[in-house]
């Protein structure tokens, strides 16, 4: 008997079964966006998801992944959020922004917390996030999946090159591991030759 069949006659699937992808990028989008389950706080998060991130404005909180958790704590609103980079400078604009975004819409004295761990991924921003990056021209990182190495489905990210988000070239070369912001490089198109940002994989 071969190993898939036989890991079809104990029940279980390969990683490159379909129904295997698809239930661990499931698994990933509910790590990457843990709506909370209660209707009232169900309605907070979609207040406070509305939030953009003030160096990339085509972005929200959600579609980056920053957004942890929103809940109800006593009589106030407690919501946490996990930066991009440790120190990344936008972070307090951020929870100005949350705050103030919920005060407008009736929830006045959010509490908002900076958590570190676990450490963000690119692997949380939302496929619609980054689709939204291409169209403002700035690179996007490819979803690696959930597991290294292909594990469970995921991706292994050969580093075959970053794709122009100007017009599709695949021959860019990096001009700086550093551009407009510290998680992102600045790259040049070969063909078109536009210089743009590309928002770093980690």
């Amino acid at each position: 008997m071969t190993a898939t069949a036989g890991a079809a006659a104990r029940g279980t699937r390969t990683a490159g079964d379909p129904a295997a992808v698809g239930g661990a990028m499931a698994l990933l989008e509910r790590e990457a966006r843990p709506i909370p389950e209660g209707e009232f706080e169900r309605s907070l998060w979609a207040i406070a998801a509305t939030v953009v991130d003030p160096e990339v404005p085509v972005l929200t909180i959600e579609d980056l992944g920053v957004l942890r958790s929103v809940r109800v704590i006593g009589d106030h609103v407690s919501v946490d959020i996990t930066p991009t980079y440790s120190g990344c400078p936008a972070i307090d604009a951020m929870r100005d922004d949350i705050v103030s975004t919920l005060a407008s819409n009736g929830h006045p004295g959010a509490t908002v917390n900076v958590v570190l761990s676990p450490a963000w991924t690119t692997d949380w921003m939302s496929d619609a996030g980054r689709q939204k990056l291409q169209e403002y021209g700035i690179a996007a990182p490819a979803p690696r999946g959930t597991g290294v190495g292909g594990a469970a489905g995921g991706r292994i990210n050969l580093g075959l090159g970053i794709q122009c988000p100007h017009c599709g070239s695949m021959h860019t070369r990096v001009l700086s591991r550093f551009g407009s912001t510290s998680c992102k490089a600045l790259y040049v198109c070969q063909r078109c030759q536009e210089p743009f940002d590309y928002f770093k994989d980690h």
